[in-house]
């Protein structure tokens, strides 16, 4: 399985699932005083043109950096979501492909070990919240992932009461994709409305 370069642009350590922030207070609050302060520059009376032409040009490097990072912010995102797209393609191809299997999301990481991981995870499906041990993946997976398994029929049986703990095998795993967009549950038409930025 090909790792997509989700930390592009961002630190190594951030979480994929969480999509990205366009608009922050401090990055609309800047906007509007630029906004502002250009409204009422003209009306200001300047002691010669010197002192006029450079608050023009702090306010238009100022204008042009809040611009940039907005524009920034819109491709990140923008950016985010064609990944987070791909996933879910490969999700539903993989739940097309494989037999019996079932969603889980993982709530939190617990505890982070060499061999795995002690997670807290809600069967989709039943509702069912329990703590888990994944074994570790190829990909490091974070709180927010919807996780397709293949269920162990020899811990999760249909009548019987669910296991206290439950073990999953890296091999059981076949494709993870971000909660925060699922893709079947928004359609299509939801995803590329969100993408448009124009």
């Amino acid at each position: 399985m090909a790792t997509l370069n989700w930390s592009r642009g961002h630190p190594m350590d951030s979480n994929p699932v969480i999509k990205p922030k366009v608009a922050t207070p401090a990055l609309i609050l800047a906007s509007v005083a630029v906004a502002i302060a250009a409204a009422f520059i003209p009306e200001v009376r300047w002691p010669g043109n010197a002192g006029l032409t450079i608050v023009w040009a702090v306010l238009l490097v100022l204008a042009g950096l809040i611009g940039a990072l907005w524009l920034v912010r819109a491709r990140r995102r923008r950016s985010w979501l064609v990944e987070a797209n791909k996933r879910w393609d490969r999700f539903e191809e993989a739940r097309r492909t494989h037999g019996t299997t079932a969603e889980i999301t993982v709530l939190s990481v617990d505890a982070l070990e060499p061999t795995g991981s002690w997670i807290t995870i809600n069967w989709n499906r039943f509702g069912h919240v329990q703590r888990a041990w994944l074994e570790a993946l190829a990909e490091p997976i974070w709180a927010g992932s919807v996780l397709l398994i293949s269920p162990d029929p020899g811990q999760v049986r249909p009548g019987m009461p669910w296991p206290a703990t439950y073990f999953i095998q890296a091999s059981y795993v076949f494709a993870w994709a971000p909660a925060t967009v699922s893709v079947p549950r928004l359609g299509r038409e939801a995803i590329a409305g969100a993408m448009n930025f124009k």
